[in-house]
């Protein structure tokens, strides 16, 4: 198997369009054709990792947090990111990192803290914007099914729990074929007059390329009229955070309890607690504070998050319990993703666990 396999599954399942703005998701080092001889998982890049990736003969380590952040002027093993790279290429290991992306989509990392607190009815906390694209496309009305399929089985027409979705209208197209031209129906030099349905499809953005091919491949015109449309509304299959419903009621120190035995945490930092049953909990794996007004809306009685600042608590404000579990300790489990993701390739290939525990925050 070769590297840029498990990158194509990674990347089917989190698409890196849907990254934010200062990320680096993506191979941040390597060769996509290196054949693999196994895969660590981990969290973050350390120097310990790559030890340990060598040791065990893997060539390929699948993070979380990226190694490679901002720009890199020269690379002399002045710091752990330098030197990291270094003994990554003297070793052949190539680095994929899948941070926000992972982040975004609905079974990621916000999704794998719900799991491990049993909750149910799980939703995107804030859904997606403007990463919903619309295609028109007038099609002969004998091949409008055909093109149609096409475009579903590449991704168009899904709306929420719903697929297949697409508004038609029958109307008549016109055009004259030029002198060097190959017309599918019709005659060169003459108007034609043709009926034709126009059909409408939502998509989301990263399959656009998918989607234009499958339209084009199966349309008889040689020329296709079409058109693609950005559009405002939310996509409710990715975004940040995630809200669920608890299966019966927690206590909320029963909840707090809970939390430190699931997720290995030494102490939990938390807001006034309310002396309520909680039956709705919001949360956002990694750095959350941005959120809390967005739970707050939503009607969750807790938030769960990490890297909440002094003055983020204040927001709580009565209406909501903000509980820091911590940066790491949030995306921990990010790994048990990654690892049913290439298990579902190979499920003989050769793929570990990270046996280092790369927080750099300790509790004294």
């Amino acid at each position: 198997m070769k590297v840029k396999e498990i990158i194509s599954a990674l990347e089917e399942f989190a698409p890196p369009q849907l990254q934010e703005d200062y990320d680096n998701t993506g191979l941040n080092l390597g060769n996509p054709n290196t054949e693999i001889t196994g895969v660590l998982l981990c969290i973050d890049i350390t120097e310990e990792i790559i030890d340990e990736a060598i040791e065990n003969n893997c060539n390929m380590i699948v993070s979380h947090h990226p190694l490679i952040f901002g720009k890199l002027k020269n690379i002399i093993g002045s710091n752990y990111i330098e030197r990291c790279i270094i003994k990554a290429i003297k070793n052949d290991i190539s680095i994929y990192c899948g941070h926000t992306s992972f982040d975004s989509v609905d079974k990621g990392v916000s999704y794998k803290i719900c799991e491990k607190l049993g909750l149910q009815n799980l939703k995107i906390l804030a859904p997606r914007k403007n990463f919903l694209k619309k295609i028109s496309v007038s099609i002969p009305a004998k091949h409008v099914e055909k093109v149609r399929l096409a475009m579903f089985a590449a991704g168009a027409g899904a709306i929420g729990n719903y697929n297949n979705c697409s508004f038609n209208v029958s109307g008549t197209g016109s055009f004259k074929a030029g002198e060097n031209t190959n017309p599918y129906i019709g005659k060169k030099g003459k108007i034609h007059y043709e009926p034709e349905i126009k059909t409408e499809l939502v998509f989301p953005a990263h399959l656009e390329t998918k989607i234009i091919n499958a339209m084009l491949s199966t349309h008889p015109y040689e020329e296709v009229a079409y058109d693609i449309f950005s559009l405002d509304n939310s996509w409710k299959k990715a975004g940040l955070g995630m809200i669920g419903e608890t299966i019966k009621p927690f206590g909320e120190k029963e909840l707090l309890k809970i939390l430190k035995e699931k997720f290995t945490v030494e102490s939990i930092k938390h807001s006034q607690l309310l002396n309520k049953e909680i039956n709705k909990i919001a949360v956002c794996g990694g750095s959350g504070a941005s959120l809390i007004n967005t739970a707050i809306k939503s009607g969750a009685q807790v938030y769960i998050s990490g890297d909440i600042k002094y003055h983020d608590y204040f927001l709580a404000e009565n209406k909501i319990i903000i509980i820091d579990i911590g940066h790491f300790e949030s995306e921990q489990f990010t790994k048990e993703i990654f690892y049913d993701i290439i298990m579902k390739i190979k499920p003989t290939f050769a793929v570990r666990f990270s046996k280092i525990n790369t927080n750099p925050i300790k509790n004294y």
